[in-house]
């Protein structure tokens, strides 16, 4: 059985790729210096996949921003407005289509999450009348590279059906499917140049495992595949489906017609079944068994009876295994994770083990190596045992909680009246919660660290920083303010680091964006939460102003989703935990004083399955899950929550249901095209549509920001439309954010005056 992976993580282990990036940004690294730490980054992994025992060695993974965005460039679907750039240096026209061109006021690409992860890509644009102009994609490169050195490799491309899919149709009247055919030519020139360095070409159509394509679509794979797999004429082409079954989507699946097909085992079992029952007999299945999405070892024990069901059915000639999807979404090393507690570690596998898993699988399926089998088995049951894995006072308040509990004493109408007190203008603007982590932040929380900064040393840096954040706000005129969270490294490892039940790693980055990186905790056991965690500074800044402040809370199912999850207990029952724990800290901030309180849900979307048929039961948890964490407070105390960055127009309902008084929304790359549903949708509370794009360096105008408030008030009472950013501004620098929050209250106060 050969073995692979869908895809490495590209951001290295130490975040070199982030660096080399962001130094390029600031100009104090040249493209050619770029690229040579982006080559030598890709030639380390491929020496961890070859080291490990795998067969091949992805390429085409490896993007200096994002993967669709590189098929988007290769399709030649690039937005008029980048027109200036064309035919300029590399990468420039790359990443002004991801970031924005701020010397041009030339605006980024919409970006939104890629399926149900936490990973960003860049959402291609088509016109009325595209005017495609194929370009290179950097795979056909990275083939050639990888063959020179030595290394057998396997491409990797999204899929064109996929890639249509997730495009947006900007003109009226286009029918993005009639683009088949030319996006289709553009795959065929590339996987020709592909096939003289590569064995296997994967090809992801991820969009299989969703209920999302249109009727009659999928009954065009079939004769599109036809195409694809003659221009690559001389290597076996692989459809790699993931993220969930095929359900209906087999039979389209198996017409393709490919060498390889590629099942995700780990979010669809239940269809290994049928896939052996009708998969023809020239076609190879490759079997997605170890984890491309989360953190622990495999368990063998589990894994081996579906590798030799397969093996049984086809032989071991048509089996391969592989990764579930790519391991983009974990980390990449393990070596060097010391400090966690020893069960812990020695549960854990990163990208770099997974690999070595894959290759003790296929050792294990050939009946070698069974003592691996009993280790395996012996350190899932050492961690399993941990005290911490079950705590009966948790349970039994999780049993105790009743429907009561997630329901607010009036209506959302009613309780307008009761926050009265807060006396706001029309038009009320606030921001999401962060505000630039300065170097001085970062060195007071480095020194801090390293023992050079005394405690309250270190608690002194921070109240000056939260001194300077609330100054600022009240010089710019914001209505509602924000402490700005320099205590915070990141919204999910905060809290973690203040929940029990949460262990974290030192290096475990995982990319979410372009240079942007997280450092996802682990939940191994019950989650309590033991004192107050955000109180003190919230107080601090209520106590440095007259307006109010919010208090600033990540909320159950967004700390849930940007973790790695313990797999012994439903995902539902720990948001449970964690709600109950978020509820806590609400009641300790309205106690104090603090009665505007914000929880944020940015990944409610995120989280949700790819098929309608279960993601009406994930709704109804994650939705119970906010209401237990913010239903507890008085009518008059105003409960915010923001989202980012997911397609939500198809969930207003269950966003209604969550029953928050203010909700804030990413639009501002979209052009408020995600107020659209609003129309048809009697949505009862507040909104705050973003109309500032905070993951761009670029600062936007007084006019363009009062364009996109113009259009927000077609569909939004102007007695429940807020003014504030798409996000938090964590990872801008104050020369930006300031101007940009200028232009943003100019905006509001000449609204206000137009409306008055």
């Amino acid at each position: 059985m050969e073995t692979h992976v869908l895809g490495f993580p590209r951001i290295g282990r130490n975040r070199e790729l982030k660096f080399a990036l962001e130094a390029h940004w600031r100009g104090e690294l040249a493209a050619g210096e770029l690229e040579a730490a982006a080559r030598e980054l890709k030639q380390r992994h491929w020496r961890i996949q070859r080291d490990a025992g795998l067969d091949y060695v992805a390429v085409g993974d490896f993007s200096l921003y994002d993967q669709m965005l590189d098929a988007t460039l290769m399709i030649g679907a690039v937005p008029g407005r980048f027109s200036p750039l064309a035919g300029g240096p590399e990468p420039d026209l790359l990443f002004a289509m991801a970031r924005g061109d701020a010397g041009r006021g030339i605006p980024a690409l919409e970006m939104t999450k890629w399926f149900d992860t936490n990973y960003h890509y860049l959402v291609p644009e088509l016109p009325s009348r595209p005017d495609f102009r194929p370009g290179g994609h950097p795979a056909v490169a990275d083939a050639g590279l990888a063959r020179e050195l030595g290394f057998t490799a396997k491409a990797v491309l999204i899929g064109p059906f996929t890639w249509i899919a997730l495009a947006k149709a900007r003109g009226e009247g286009l029918d993005k499917w009639s683009l088949l055919p030319p996006v289709l030519d553009a795959y065929k020139t590339t996987l020709a140049q592909l096939a003289r360095h590569c064995p296997i070409i994967q090809v992801d159509e991820p969009i299989l495992c969703t209920d999302w394509l249109p009727a009659g679509v999928p009954s065009r794979f079939a004769s599109a595949y036809g195409e694809l797999k003659a221009a690559a004429s001389g290597a076996r082409l692989m459809l790699a489906t993931y993220f969930g079954a095929l359900g209906g989507s087999l039979e389209p699946a198996l017409a393709a017609g490919c060498d390889i097909l590629h099942l995700d085992l780990k979010r669809g079992p239940e269809q290994l079944d049928p896939v052996l029952a009708a998969l023809p007999r020239n076609q190879v299945l490759s079997l997605g068994v170890v984890d491309g999405r989360n953190v622990w070892k495999n368990n063998f024990a589990e894994t081996l009876p579906l590798v030799e069901k397969a093996v049984s059915s086809l032989g071991g000639e048509r089996v391969m295994l592989g990764t579930s999807c790519s391991l983009l979404h974990c980390p990449v090393d393990l070596e060097g994770e010391d400090a966690l507690p020893e069960p812990i570690r020695d549960r854990l596998a990163f990208a770099a083990q997974k690999c070595g898993e894959l290759a003790a699988l296929r050792r294990l399926a050939g009946g070698g190596d069974r003592c691996r089998l009993a280790a395996n088995r012996e350190i899932l049951e050492r961690a399993r045992a941990h005290p911490d894995a079950r705590i009966e006072e948790v349970g039994r308040r999780c049993a105790a909680a009743t429907p009561e509990m997630l329901r607010r004493a009036s209506a959302i109408g009613d309780r307008r009246a009761a926050q009265a007190w807060l006396g706001l203008p029309p038009f009320p603007a606030t921001t999401i919660g962060s505000f630039p982590q300065t170097p001085e932040i970062r060195r007071a929380r480095r020194d801090r660290k390293r023992g050079e900064l005394s405690e309250e040393g270190y608690r002194e840096a921070i109240r000056k920083e939260i001194g300077d954040c609330v100054r600022k706000q009240e010089e710019l005129g914001l209505d509602v303010l924000v402490h700005g969270e320099a205590e915070r490294n990141d919204m999910v490892e905060y809290f973690g680091e203040r929940l029990k039940g949460f262990c974290f790693t030192q290096n475990g980055w995982v990319q979410s964006y372009g240079s942007r990186c997280v450092k996802p905790p682990i939940i191994h056991g019950d989650v309590r939460r033991e004192g107050p965690m955000t109180l003190e500074w919230s107080l601090y800044a209520q106590s440095l102003t007259r307006k109010p402040v919010k208090g600033m809370l990540t909320g159950p199912v967004t700390i849930l989703a940007w973790s790695f999850v313990r797999d012994d207990l439903e995902r539902s029952e720990v948001c449970k935990q964690i709600a109950l724990a978020i509820r806590d800290e609400v009641g300790d901030l309205e106690r104090a004083g603090i009665r505007v309180i914000q929880i944020d849900e940015a990944a409610l979307r995120e989280g949700m399955p790819l098929t309608a048929e279960k993601a009406g039961a994930y709704l109804r948890w994650a939705v119970d899950s906010f209401r237990l964490a913010s239903s507890g407070v008085a009518d008059s105390t105003q409960i915010h929550t923001h989202m980012c960055y997911s397609e939500f127009n198809a969930i207003l309902p269950w966003i209604a249901e969550m029953d928050a008084d203010v909700i804030s929304v990413e639009s501002s790359r979209g052009g408020m095209e995600l107020l659209d549903a609003f129309d048809g949708f009697n949505y009862p509370g507040a909104v705050g549509p973003g109309v500032y794009d905070i993951h761009s360096p670029r600062v936007p105008s007084e006019e363009e920001i009062l364009g996109l408030l113009e259009k927000a008030l077609k569909h939004i009472d102007k007695g429940l439309l807020w003014v504030n950013p798409d996000c938090g501004l964590k990872t801008r620098r104050w020369s930006e954010v300031m101007p940009s929050l200028e232009n943003m209250m100019a905006a509001a106060r000449k609204l206000r005056a137009r409306e008055a």
